[in-house]
């Protein structure tokens, strides 16, 4: 494996970094990297390391925030000022109605008009604002509210002493748009990203919701009706539906953590890998940070863009990531309308009126004047009418269904986050995560200095019991939320009768907000060896010690997916030292080693058997779609893939990936032709031994093969010339692969403004070694570097390293960010 080492010659011109420090390191613990006792500087300082890394430092959490606003708007003010944009409604005003967005967790998944429909909603109903006013834990604590203020001031300086016509990056430079920002805009911000599991699957749906007859959306003008819907059986919806879920769980946002305990560590007591995979481009970028106030907190890691918290990372004795969970954050209910007048619906025998709300947006037309577009969107007593999930209909005819959002109300994941940072164990990062019950759709995994490994699905959750779940689905709903028809880390949606009011969420005594369930009922496990997670439900969490939790958090007893196989026999096999590396145990050198070297474990169960149905086809020839293929240039190109891997120099991976996509089709792993199906016994090692014999694997692999060379590329082309991102006009290879294939690394290639860039995938990368003593041992790379600003010196440097294989070995205490060759700071006077 690669490091990238740091330096130990300190410059002449860092002599001030020096002066403001030196009382840190004196006053600090140097056997723990503790953040001093003693008082901060009277000034928000900023000590910038390789790769541009800030390390923050303050003396209270305004000044704090005032550090990272600065540097975080030094990097990517576009990028903020962009999302700032979204979230007051205004990218038709300025963007015109017609451009994309991307207000959930996919990219450019709807039109500015939609996504400004759906955030003026939430400007009309003070959504935001009712929170604020709210005493914590469902309102901010002090010290968010603190750091928050600090934040605006600090992006408001750099834009203020840059000004918007002198800005670097060309994206926002001299833009109307961009603009001072306010600490509202901040927490809506936060609100956005908060509700955004949500979003990709129920905006649409919600903004264009009409009852039959009524004008359809975006002709009004013209008086166009909408047209009637043909509804679909409870299977055919529920199938659309799941298929669409799958389809979005395998290209979005995902993620790997594992946290090793005391007795699967080498020569410390803890160990974390964070391995998030987000968005490369838009508001879901990561930003890495080091925010220090002396005696109150120290930590460092990755937060989300426009948050002065550190989301994923660690401090002076606890690591901790979080990764997509499945817990559906929302529900929906089915209304039965009157048919004479379908704005009402039956509730428990009576008929109720729906809440009409006119929500009204300004649009650039084609000439540049100004237009208004205003809607008329529906509610119930349970929420928002939504006429689409996923993209699928849900007609609104002889019923209507009602969106309930876990998150629409949830600002506490500020709090979750502030309290994380300063958390002391993993025993406080569980009471943390109980009593703020914020965290939207995520799974927590941590270690810490003692030796613990946790796992905690403890989330926002619909507070739905089996009983109640069994009571109150549709039939529609069964097929969605019952298991053994989906995918296991497809999340279970719920489709309630909405007939009976007996069947909204009830309210727990135990949870924070009305409608939670109560977080001693969620999973959690605490072991010494290893938990981690890739996106299935708690079940596996470790093998060893399956866990059980009610049905809406999702399946049990059901396939785990092919990078969940990988990451538990990566552990497993490295803890008992049958990797084929040397000794017992993690290190960070074999934690690195493991995760880029990129296995995939698809390959492991299924190469084989495809060179076999490769060999057998009679004379190597298929017709597919009229063209005679020849296969048979493939086998032998699969058959040297000995390594099975998705490193930058592998081929053949290419061809195999294109082919497994193909034969896996959107189904779940069981779905394929294997000769030993799955066996709950034996979750990790079944399904296994591919049926070379079954057409679908033949057919798979000819169409892949006839799909490259239609395309111009060699079946043997290497990774590097395939998988690429262009950054100031250098090609950078990017090594790993797609999540269907079971490679940790996950990798999502696509188009991005006409060129081939990565859309989702690894982003920021951590690991954190603990000793009994001594400070944190942690190395990590910004996959796509810390800048989305192409004229930035950090727009694509850790990108060349992520390519490289290799790592920042960070720098925490006071004496090792002193001591950085590059070391460059500035004081915000």
């Amino acid at each position: 494996m690669a490091w990238r080492r740091r330096g130990s010659r300190l410059p002449v011109a860092v002599t001030a970094a020096v002066a403001v420090v030196s009382t840190m390191a004196a006053t600090g613990s140097a056997a723990t990297g503790a953040a001093a006792a003693g008082p901060g500087p009277d000034r928000p300082t900023i000590r910038y390391t390789e790769y541009g890394i800030p390390h923050i430092i303050a003396s209270n959490w305004e000044d704090l925030g005032t550090g990272y606003g600065y540097a975080a708007a030094k990097d990517n003010i576009c990028t903020l000022a962009d999302t700032y944009l979204m979230v007051n409604a205004q990218r038709s005003r300025y963007l015109g109605p017609d451009g994309r967005a991307s207000p959930g967790q996919d990219q450019n998944t709807t039109s500015n008009l939609n996504s400004d429909l759906y955030f003026q909603r939430i400007k009309d109903n003070r959504v935001v604002e009712r929170l604020l006013d709210q005493p914590a834990p469902n309102g901010p604590e002090p010290e968010v509210k603190e750091a928050i203020r600090g934040y605006v001031q600090g992006y408001n300086r750099y834009l203020s002493e840059t000004g918007v016509n002198d800005l670097s990056d060309p994206a926002c430079r001299g833009a109307a748009w961009v603009r001072p920002i306010t600490e509202l805009d901040v927490y809506r911000h936060a609100h956005a990203e908060i509700i955004m599991g949500s979003a990709d699957a129920l905006l649409d749906g919600q903004v264009n919701a009409a009852p039959p007859g009524a004008p359809a959306a975006g002709a009004a003008s013209r008086g166009a009706r909408a047209a009637a819907p043909r509804a679909s059986s409870p299977a055919e919806t529920a199938k659309k539906i799941r298929d669409a879920m799958t389809v979005s769980r395998q290209q979005g946002m995902g993620s790997n953590a594992l946290a090793v305990g005391s007795q699967g560590v080498s020569g410390g007591t803890g160990m974390l890998l964070a391995n998030p995979h987000f968005p490369w481009q838009g508001k879901n970028r990561m930003w890495q940070s080091q925010l220090t106030i002396p005696g109150k907190v120290n930590v460092s890691g990755a937060s989300l863009l426009g948050f002065p918290a550190v989301n994923i990372g660690y401090n002076e004795n606890v690591a901790w990531s979080h990764t997509v969970a499945t817990v559906a954050p929302f529900g929906l209910f089915d209304v039965q309308v009157d048919p004479l007048n379908p704005t009402k619906y039956l509730v428990d025998g009576a008929w109720e009126q729906m809440t009409s709300q006119q929500v009204g947006v300004d649009v650039r037309n084609a000439d540049g004047t100004l237009g208004r577009v205003t809607r008329t969107l529906w509610s119930t007593r349970y929420g928002p009418i939504t006429t689409s999930v996923q993209g699928v209909p849900l007609p609104w005819v002889v019923s209507a269904h009602a969106v309930r959002d876990v998150n629409m109300h949830n600002l506490r994941a500020l709090n979750t986050w502030f309290r994380l940072d300063q958390a002391k164990d993993v025993h406080d990062v569980v009471n943390t995560l109980e009593t703020t019950q914020g965290v939207p759709f995520f799974n927590t995994v941590a270690s810490d200095r003692k030796g613990n490994a946790l796992y905690a699905d403890i989330q926002a959750t619909p507070n739905i019991t089996d009983e109640h779940a069994r009571s109150c689905l549709t039939m529609t709903g069964q097929l969605l939320f019952n298991p053994g028809l989906r995918p296991s880390n497809v999340p279970p949606v719920s489709i309630f009768d909405g007939k009976r009011s007996a069947c909204d969420w009830p309210d727990d005594p135990n949870a924070v907000a009305p409608g939670l369930m109560d977080p001693h009922q969620q999973p959690r496990l605490i072991r010494s060896d290893f938990v981690g997670n890739a996106n299935d439900s708690a079940w596996l969490a470790n093998p060893e010690q399956p866990l059980s939790f009610p049905q809406v958090m999702g399946d049990t007893v059901t396939p785990r997916s092919l990078r969940t196989q990988e990451l538990i026999l990566t552990a497993r096999n490295r803890i008992n030292g049958t990797d084929g590396l040397p000794g017992k145990g993690f290190t960070p050198q074999t934690m690195g080693k493991l995760l880029f070297a990129d296995n995939s474990r698809a390959a492991d169960l299924a190469l084989n058997a495809t060179v076999t149905a490769c060999r057998n086809t009679p004379f190597g020839l298929v017709l597919v779609d009229g063209n005679l293929v020849n296969v048979s240039e493939a086998c032998p190109i699969l058959d040297a893939w000995k390594t099975h891997d998705y490193t930058a120099d592998s081929r053949g991976s290419w061809l195999f990936a294109n082919y497994w996509v193909r034969l896996l089709g959107g189904q779940s792993i069981d779905k394929l032709p294997w000769r030993v199906a799955f066996d709950p016994k034996d979750p990790v090692h079944t399904p296994n031994s591919l049926d070379s014999g079954n057409s679908a694997v033949r057919d798979a692999l000819v169409r892949a093969v006839h799909a490259l060379r239609t395309a111009g590329i060699p079946l043997n082309a290497p990774l590097s010339d395939v998988q690429k991102v262009t950054r100031g006009g250098e090609q950078i290879p990017i090594h790993g692969s797609l999540h269907q294939l079971g490679v940790l690394n996950v990798i999502t290639p696509g188009q991005v403004d006409g060129q081939l860039d990565i859309v989702f995938g690894s982003s920021f990368i951590q690991q954190v070694r603990f000793t009994s003593d001594g400070p944190p041992e942690a190395y990590s790379v910004m996959a796509y570097s810390q800048s989305a600003n192409p004229n930035s010196p950090h727009y694509a440097d850790q990108t060349k390293l992520f390519s490289a294989g290799q790592w920042v070995t960070e720098r925490f205490t006071e004496e090792q960010i002193a001591a950085s060759p590059e070391l460059r700071t500035k004081v915000l006077d």
